[in-house]
């Protein structure tokens, strides 16, 4: 049996007593039933997860930077060049990016892995290889990778996700980095869902109307040459994908057979759920979705996993930030069915 396979088959549906049992408690604090909004419903969700009617801490969390590179760079898509994707490794490995700045600020781990950057492999210390191959091909002109590559980069984030996550219980946020990877990442969105690239593409790294047209365009080439099937995940990873989405799908997948709740981040991260969903349906029970990007198809997606943003913030860096911005809110909803009195813990009397 495949690593996949099995991970597959070990996701179950969190524990739906404990879920009621989390829901009755929050109703019996000293407040006005339903008054504390997303929080209450993240609180009864991960009393689901852990499976327990009252979800602990402290949490073990952590943040997974998963980095790959794009042959359909190569169609002019980005505004930045491929050699930033290593420069931006580095400087997740110094601690000098965005995501380094807001996990140190909730308490998480940073982890960086190479899944598939262009190039030799890269020698860093910290940064952890799960190479698949040198960057995907251009899906523009053929497929992105073979069906064989799409499983071992989808086997490569089960197989993080188990290194880098021993303690329970835990908290998953996922991040990218990999120039021009809104690219596939709008590709997989129309693939699923059939909705006209015009209407989810956005401006990634900020390229002028020139430029976006053109990536509509090669969105939509790649689509036709491929055919992706809808049906078929991984027949949409290989085809129009990248090594890194497939990575992140995997840590969804892992977390999910674990019973992790795992954090998206934004569009890009948002393929990858859409991927892990294609494959496992109950996996999106065990996702929370930090934020809504200010990429264009990301709304679509929250609504196809049917997932209520946590934040609005306006972002779109990627690297898993709103995933870290997400933290101390879910910390938060554990702390108010902890720790906060029901009216009659505190002698208040119910309206």
């Amino acid at each position: 049996m495949s690593l996949l396979t099995e991970t597959l088959a070990r996701i179950q549906l969190p524990d739906q007593t404990c879920e009621e049992q989390a829901k009755q408690r929050l109703d019996r604090l000293t407040k006005p039933p339903g008054s504390l909004g997303i929080l209450e419903e993240i609180a009864w969700r991960l009393a689901g997860i852990q499976r327990s009617p009252l979800p602990k801490l402290p949490l073990d969390k952590v943040s997974l930077v998963l980095a790959g590179d794009h042959g359909v760079v190569a169609e002019g898509v980005s505004a930045f060049p491929q050699e930033v994707t290593p420069q931006m490794i580095f400087n997740f490995l110094q601690g000098g990016a965005g995501i380094n700045v807001l996990a140190r600020q909730a308490g998480a781990r940073v982890v960086v892995a190479d899944v598939g950057v262009t190039g030799p492999p890269l020698a860093r210390e910290g940064l952890i290889s799960c190479r698949v191959r040198s960057g995907t091909d251009n899906f523009a002109i053929g497929p992105a990778m073979s069906r064989d590559d799409a499983i071992r980069s989808i086997e490569a984030g089960i197989t993080l996700l188990g290194q880098q996550v021993k303690k329970r219980p835990a908290l998953v946020g996922i991040g990218e980095v990999g120039i021009g990877n809104t690219t596939p990442s709008a590709a997989i969105l129309a693939a699923f869902t059939g909705v006209a690239p015009e209407e989810i593409t956005g401006r990634g790294t900020g390229i002028d109307d020139q430029r976006l047209q053109h990536k509509i365009a090669v969105i939509k080439r790649g689509l036709a040459v491929n055919q992706p099937d809808a049906k078929d995940g991984l027949d949409v990873l290989a085809k129009v994908g990248g090594l890194e989405i497939g990575a992140m799908a995997g840590v969804i997948l892992g977390c999910a057979a674990e019973g992790i709740p795992v954090v998206l981040d934004g569009f890009i991260s948002g393929a990858a759920a859409m991927l892990a969903k294609s494959l496992a349906p109950l996996s999106r029970r065990f996702m929370f979705a930090s934020h809504v990007s200010e990429e264009p198809g990301h709304r679509y997606m929250m609504q196809k996993l049917e997932l209520k943003p946590i934040l609005h913030m306006e972002m779109r860096l990627g690297e898993g930030t709103g995933a870290a911005l997400a933290f101390p809110i879910i910390e938060s909803a554990l702390r108010i069915i902890n720790e906060m009195a029901t009216f009659a813990e505190a002698g208040v009397s119910e309206g």
